[in-house]
């Protein structure tokens, strides 16, 4: 576990230094890079962006929040960054630097009004994980286990001023421009505002585990309303291991296939049933028991699917339907890839380019059962990923399509990350589920 911090910048004017001091560090990366290129004959790319990754990360991770929460979205999408900062940002997803006792109790008492001792029989003092927005306590009370997520301080206050902060670092290493991603920071900044509202989350949790509860090998915490608050969220202990120390560890190929056939079969079952979505799916938010069943935490980021784009949008996975130029046209037009103002050239360039990488991304739709071991389909995405981002005609139209677009492909892009992991051989055809919503 990292080191313990003991406090956090809270004011608006505390967290914008930071941001400039980190900017300042940035700076100062580029003018050792390039004095070293000047002697060398030769600009060190990757070491330049392992120093910027390494100050920018320190920063954020001292910031926690939604500016952390960023790195761990961008850490996810190989494709938009540089591999040093998505290697270095993925530490957010499964730990970060956990917040000291003291400010632990110091929100326990402004939330419930006790000490975490006073309340509980038993209580950790030191975070069992802890993440971007929030850290994790194991506590026991009355015989049962618990875990006790307890939110940052000044996390849901600073989340618009941060991103504005976070917004300049974020364009300048995706290379897009502030206006054309506009629609998508107030996406992502709606769904940041919904994970720090942990009476929302305790809600949408317990709805969530109750519409799941008959499907098979996935299960999940008991909740606690009463020993929960708007900062503090406390659940069962779910025993196991995280799903990413389970896969470093040798599994039979049958443990890898069902456990991939179970993950993908919630996923579909969110989708086409319920019409939202755990919309987080990283590994440090599964974990494995005894019985290799998949154990489903951290409820905070549910995507619901408006009934237009979802019909759209899994039309356009049919290879049949991509095989008519005609009904492409609409569907991009309804998911906001084609716009009103397009000339016809930029027309043909988007239907391409969005034409072949879904055809590649929906393989495993049209294939039936798809084995997730392929390198060579990663190898295919990636190398699309970085024939779009070099492409300067791309670069010029590449923030296309509806909002609502962001959760859904971050949603699928962690899903086939964790089945690739798991080298899972998964039916991907259409499956047959109890409509018990």
């Amino acid at each position: 576990m990292s080191k313990e911090l003991d406090r956090i910048p809270i004011g608006k004017v505390k967290r914008a230094s930071k941001f400039v001091t980190t900017g300042a560090k940035v700076g100062a990366n580029y003018v050792k890079a390039y004095s070293k290129a000047a002697i060398k004959g030769k600009l060190d790319k990757e070491e330049l962006d392992k120093d910027n990754a390494r100050d920018i990360y320190d920063s954020l991770s001292e910031l926690k929040g939604s500016a952390l929460k960023m790195a761990q979205l961008l850490s996810m999408d190989q494709n938009v960054l540089p591999k040093a900062y998505s290697d270095k940002f993925a530490m957010a997803q499964y730990s970060a630097p956990p917040l000291s006792y003291p400010l632990v109790k110091k929100t326990f008492v402004a939330n419930l009004g006790k000490d975490p001792n006073e309340i509980f029989d038993n209580f950790g003092k030191v975070a069992s994980n802890a993440a971007s927005m929030g850290q994790v306590h194991k506590a026991d009370l009355d015989g049962k286990k618990l875990a006790v997520k307890v939110q940052y301080p000044g996390v849901a206050d600073s989340i618009k001023s941060d991103l504005k902060l976070a917004k300049p670092f974020a364009l300048k290493l995706m290379n897009v421009k502030g206006k054309e991603v506009e629609p998508y920071m107030k996406e992502v900044e709606g769904k940041l505002l919904e994970e720090a509202d942990y009476e929302l989350e305790l809600k949408q949790s317990m709805d969530f585990a109750y519409k799941c509860r008959e499907l098979e090998g996935v299960f999940f915490p008991t909740y606690y309303p009463e020993l929960s608050a708007p900062q503090i969220l406390t659940m069962s202990w779910l025993e196991g291991e995280p799903i990413g120390a389970w896969m470093k560890r040798e599994q039979t190929q049958e443990s890898r296939n069902r456990l991939g056939q179970i993950l993908w079969n919630f996923y579909m079952f969110q989708m086409h049933e319920l019409r939202m979505m755990h919309a987080d799916p990283h590994p440090g938010n599964f974990i494995i028991n005894e019985a290799n069943d998949l154990g489903v935490i951290d409820f905070g980021c549910i995507k619901h699917i408006p009934e237009d784009f979802y019909q759209s949008y899994f039309e356009l996975a049919s290879y049949e339907v991509l095989d008519n130029p005609d009904r492409v046209n609409q569907l991009f037009k309804k998911l906001e890839i084609i716009r009103p103002s397009d000339p016809e050239k930029d027309v043909e360039i988007v239907t391409k380019m969005f034409t072949d990488l879904i055809r590649l991304l929906s393989r495993p739709f049209n294939d039936g059962e798809f084995d997730f071991s392929d390198e060579s389909f990663f190898a295919e995405i990636y190398q699309k990923g970085e024939q779009i981002s070099k492409d300067p005609e791309m670069s010029r139209l590449q923030a296309r399509g509806s909002r609502h677009f962001i959760y859904f492909n971050r949603t699928f892009f962690g899903l086939y990350n964790i089945l690739h992991s798991l080298k899972s051989r998964v039916d991907c055809s259409k499956v047959e589920f109890l409509s018990i919503a």
